[in-house]
């Protein structure tokens, strides 16, 4: 197989249209692609043809206006090419089609934004991000708004976010005597996910609902022997990895690292850095391709954040960067950060929109699912901090509290046997532990739950660091001693936001106490992070840089405390069914089988020995009979949940959760007690020990 020639083949990239448009065409579409240069709807004619004809050579009938609405999820309506001529037809994509499309915007979820009846929304074309044929239709990347103007998508804020950092960037590098003509945010986005078989997956309601296990007791052997990280790929693995990989390349997704993870059964795929609004495209693509590549090689791709109760949850490392289009990256410190004003100035800023900006940081990755990762010993805490290591960090400290800096350098490793090659030990260590770790020219953001639109974060990230950039330029424009001044305003920055650093064990008992002295945010769950957004401060960030109106912030929160109510009442729901209707009968035919073994053993002889049996089902009885009754109080707090969404989260969170967490211990623990051959369901085993 010729990678180089598979990879990009369904794409409409660079090369492609470079050899189909006309030289000044392509000049232009160029110009927007990566200048930022406002679109020139005279091209776009010319575009739509020789798009048109490159996706009908690659064998498409159809094209579709590909969006991402507020569901996490992407949208597509396909429409053919064929347009009547004659008692024939025409093989046709116009260039008002290519730019515009009108899908009905009335059933996705818009926050209260428009009414039902509301139906007309428009969908317009991304050419920052390259078209691509899958499965017989050209997909063109393109924004959702609504007729009213709001941004009904995750797209159009996005752009809007990079824009805001590109133009703030740019202020704050003229000042340091730097031109540059577009300056972008690079993401690496790291994606874990779990692979059983898919005859098992079909026998788990719970895992089919709601896309992860309601029930189940933990396996015998679970991920404590550490043998699976890293491990040999199992041949049904490999050969899906290998499939992905390939089918990946063909789309231009550059698909770089594969391996096991920690838990049986999950895996890992890294892609290589690109360009902000590309990677979310890439990566909305890449869950899509999962699963239906795991669908061939009858797997069931689970990217749920925490499918198995008591084994690492899944999640997805956001690696964030920014660069000139020259190729400077600003986070790159150089071998003397504490000399490189320039650097230390872009860090300062960058730690302190994180820290002002918590709460909706820590809002932007959460949901249902993710509750159950953050502060597990798998992921970071739900409390936000920030990790430099030790080079940067002692260069804070000396700033922030005075202290004598002691220069940090890379030295050579070795492991003291002649014929092992000399290797350099960085300057830093890697935290997993940290939320928002600095990675040596990037910072990791490590919160992100594995099934979530990589658009969220960034979002929010590119906002804080474009205002914080503006508050820099500010503060530092007119100065009469400007290297002066933005030593002492980065020293200000740094001392100001120290609270936020934390370079230690993130997992310590210590830290939650202390992140409560240091007035640090801990947000353990979606109820209570989501209102951050509602705050004054954090609706004015969003306005200030022309992200969102306050409208379109308000609707995110309302989306997001929608979906997670409606998310735990179908658990919540699901829960009591497979109790009621398949757990409690199971458990009663083998107290049943119990009693009659009882029953047969007191028929033949008084001296036969049936106690073991009989406390086995007295105690399996008063469990069954416990859990129905922990039922009956879910499906009653379920019924009486509040209307209103901010108050239904609560009662979500800190009542219907805990009802399901009581009826599942009280299952879990008849399950090791129940013959398996009673038990209703595969069990934990079944599913993370079914790939061969």
């Amino acid at each position: 197989m010729d990678v180089t020639a598979l990879f990009g083949c369904n794409v409409f990239n660079d090369e492609v249209m470079k050899n189909s448009l006309p030289a000044e065409i392509y000049r232009s579409l160029k110009r927007t692609v990566d200048e930022g240069a406002p679109l020139d709807s005279s091209i776009a004619s010319a575009v739509a043809n020789a798009m048109k004809d490159w996706a009908v050579k690659k064998g498409a009938t159809h094209y579709t206006h590909w969006f991402q609405p507020l569901t996490n999820l992407t949208a597509e309506k396909h429409d053919s090419f064929i347009e009547p001529s004659g008692d024939k037809v025409i093989m046709q994509l116009t260039g008002k089609n290519l730019i515009v499309g009108e899908p009905d915007a009335s059933s996705f979820p818009s926050g209260g934004t428009r009414a039902t009846s509301a139906a007309r929304g428009y969908t317009a074309w991304d050419p920052t991000s390259p078209a691509f044929v899958k499965e017989g239709t050209l997909y063109i990347p393109t924004i959702f708004v609504s007729h009213t103007g709001e941004t009904l998508d995750k797209k159009a804020p996005l752009l809007k976010s990079m824009t805001a950092l590109d133009t703030q960037a740019k202020r704050l590098l003229r000042l340091f005597g730097i031109e540059c003509r577009k300056v972008a945010t690079t993401v690496g986005t790291e994606q874990e996910y779990f692979l059983i078989d898919e005859k098992v997956y079909e026998r788990r309601k719970d895992l089919v609902l709601t896309g992860r296990t309601l029930f189940g007791a933990p396996p015998t052997r679970g991920q404590e022997l550490e043998d699976h990280y890293f491990g040999a790929l199992k041949t049904r693995v490999s050969d899906f990895m290998r499939d992905l990989d390939e089918t990946l390349w063909s789309y231009g997704i550059f698909a770089k690292s594969k391996h096991n993870e920690v838990a049986p059964a999950q895996h890992e795929l890294a892609p290589v850095f690109t360009t902000t609004n590309v990677a979310v495209d890439a990566n909305q693509l890449t869950m899509e391709l999962m699963k239906k590549v795991a669908k061939k090689h009858g797997l069931v791709c689970l990217l749920h954040e925490k499918p198995f109760e008591g084994v690492n949850g899944s999640g997805k490392h956001n690696n964030w960067s920014i660069s000139t289009d020259a190729g400077l990256n600003l986070l790159d410190p150089g071998e003397n950060p504490e000399s490189n004003p320039r650097f230390m100035l872009i860090l300062a800023c960058v730690i302190a929109a994180v820290d002002t900006y918590q709460g909706i940081l820590r809002a932007s990755v959460a949901s249902a699912a993710n509750d159950h990762r953050l502060g597990a010993d798998e992921a970071p805490p739900a409390i936000i901090s920030v990790y430099l290591g030790d080079q940067l960090g002692a260069i804070v400290d000396a700033i922030a509290c005075g202290r004598a800096y002691i220069p940090h350098k890379a030295v050579p490793g070795s492991i003291g046997v002649p014929s092992s090659p000399i290797f350099p030990i960085d300057t830093t260590d890697r935290n997993r532990t940290s939320p928002f770790a600095f990675t040596g020219n990037k910072f990791e953001f490590r919160m992100l739950g594995s099934q979530a639109s990589v658009a969220d974060p960034n979002i929010v990230l590119n906002t804080i660091v474009a205002q914080a950039f503006s508050e820099a330029v500010e503060a530092l424009s007119g100065a009469e001693n400007f290297g002066l001044a933005c030593r002492e305003y980065t020293e200000k920055l740094l001392k100001e936001h120290y609270r936020i650093i934390f370079n230690y064990n993130g997992y310590g008992p210590d830290w939650e106490p202390e992140a409560e002295r240091r007035g640090l945010l801990n947000l353990k769950n979606t109820a209570d992070a989501v209102p951050q957004f509602l705050k004054r401060e954090n609706i004015e960030v969003f306005v200030k840089q022309g992200v969102y109106t306050e409208k379109e912030v308000v609707a995110r929160a309302n989306i997001s405390m929608e979906t997670y109510v409606k998310t735990i009442n179908i658990e919540g729901l699901t829960a009591a069914e497979m109790a009621r209707q398949d757990i409690y009968p199971a458990v009663n035919g083998y107290i049943h089988s119990l009693c009659s073994v009882i029953a047969s053993k007191r028929a033949v002889s008084e001296k036969l020995a049936c106690n073991a049996d009989m406390v086995l089902a007295e105690k399996l009885s008063a469990m069954n009979e416990k859990m129905m009754g922990a039922v009956e109080k879910l499906e009653e707090d379920l019924a009486h949940a509040p209307m209103e969404a901010l108050v239904a989260a609560q009662h979500m969170a800190h009542t219907v959760v805990p009802d399901m967490n009581a009826v599942r211990a009280l299952a879990d623990g008849m399950e090791k007690l129940t013959a398996s051959s009673y038990w209703p369901y595969p069990t934990y085993t079944d599913l993370l020990y079914s790939v061969k």
